[in-house]
């Protein structure tokens, strides 16, 4: 990066910026209308006009989301399933025009950071118990992760005070120990949650040449890691 060293908090405060206007946030439901500054500390977090991204620090993480139901396809799953790996729980409804927006961004992450082991499931918050309409939802966008049914609200208790039960689309990245280490309030774009995913993935810092396409890395690295998915993916 030319010109003056930034500083770490500065850094943090860019990436989020940038990745967050580049996504366009603005979910169904009506989030912080004003903005706020960019906060960096332990955990780093950027609330614009549309939502939110906040990044956990290891010690701010809480308990494990115990988190269980039945998919779409009638399957039981249980989120304790996936410990010992990084997960991405995105919540959606066919309702919902920014979950349209972000269904091929979600796709092809989960395609991109498969290689990792990162796993992905989606929360249908549909309001009947009827599955076709978010059956048809995912067939449309070729949707291969499992989601799970949720028109009583059931899942989204389980996840009350890390997500609001208004705030459709959201996506969480959980760690291998079962716990909530960033969160999106908004739709989101490819970019934005591979780069996330990876910085919780190598326990870095989101760390961006702001002239260039954000990705995760340590402070003063020699090498930085690429967001990008399997050879040919585009």
């Amino acid at each position: 990066m030319h010109g003056r060293p930034r500083s770490r908090a500065a850094l943090l405060a860019a990436v989020l910026l940038g990745l967050t206007v580049s996504a366009g946030l603005s979910g169904c439901s009506t989030s912080d209308a004003s903005g706020t500054a960019a906060s960096t500390g332990t955990g780093i977090a950027y609330t614009g006009a549309g939502g939110t991204i906040r990044v956990l620090d290891r010690t701010q993480r809480e308990q494990p989301i115990a988190l269980a139901g039945t998919t779409l396809e009638g399957e039981r799953f249980d989120l304790a399933s996936l410990r010992g790996s990084v997960a991405v729980l995105n919540v959606w409804g066919s309702w919902c025009p920014p979950c349209h927006k972000e269904a091929p961004d979600l796709q092809r992450a989960s395609l991109d950071l498969a290689p990792r082991g990162v796993r992905f499931v989606g929360i249908a918050k549909e309001d009947t118990a009827d599955p076709s309409a978010a059956i048809a939802f995912q067939r449309s966008y070729q949707i291969t992760f499992p989601s799970l049914m949720d028109p009583d609200g059931k899942a989204l208790l389980a996840l009350r005070g890390t997500v609001s039960p208004y705030a459709v689309p959201s996506t969480l990245v959980i760690d291998p120990e079962g716990r909530v280490a960033a969160r999106i309030s908004g739709p989101v774009n490819r970019a934005m949650l591979v780069a996330v995913v990876n910085s919780v993935l190598d326990n870095v810092s989101l760390v961006v040449d702001l002239a260039a396409t954000p990705t995760p890395s340590t402070v003063g690295a020699t090498a930085t890691p690429s967001p990008t998915g399997p050879a040919g993916t585009p």
